[in-house]
């Protein structure tokens, strides 16, 4: 697992050549991928949620929810100091930003309204993120 001190920092032509077009306009340029299209909207399968950019746990499974929106939707992060937060007012709307801390690539964002365990629903973009399944990379007993 990265830790959230180690800042990734890259040009924008070194983003470029990481990321496919998709990632690139979602992550580095904070765009949205159409509802209901992204890779882990529907997605039921166990496992970790790595930031498409720097490799970081961000999420996982077990806290994912359908919220129905047509995102990946999430009660909470991994580990809250691997994200980090700014408001966003670019659709005339406050809205709060979700971003990885290590690398800056724009998640998506968070509403207070999620399921009763926390009230958040962090609604992710799939573009900007890997499912590592579940299985993988664990350490045996």
């Amino acid at each position: 697992m990265s830790d959230a001190s180690d800042k990734v920092k890259k040009s924008e032509e070194e983003w470029r050549a990481q990321l496919t077009p998709e990632q690139y306009r979602v992550m580095r340029e904070k765009g949205t991928e159409r509802p209901f299209t992204g890779a882990y909207w529907e997605s039921t399968e166990d496992g970790t949620y790595l930031c498409g950019g720097c490799g970081q746990t961000l999420f996982v499974s077990e806290h994912k929810f359908d919220a129905g929106c047509g995102w990946p939707s999430f009660d909470r992060p991994h580990r809250e100091e691997a994200i980090r937060t700014e408001a966003d007012h670019s659709l005339g709307v406050e809205r709060t930003e979700v971003l990885c801390r290590r690398c800056d690539a724009h998640l998506g964002h968070v509403f207070e309204d999620g399921p009763k365990t926390t009230g958040l629903r962090y609604c992710i973009n799939s573009a900007a993120l890997n499912l590592e399944p579940a299985g993988e990379d664990e350490p045996g007993p």
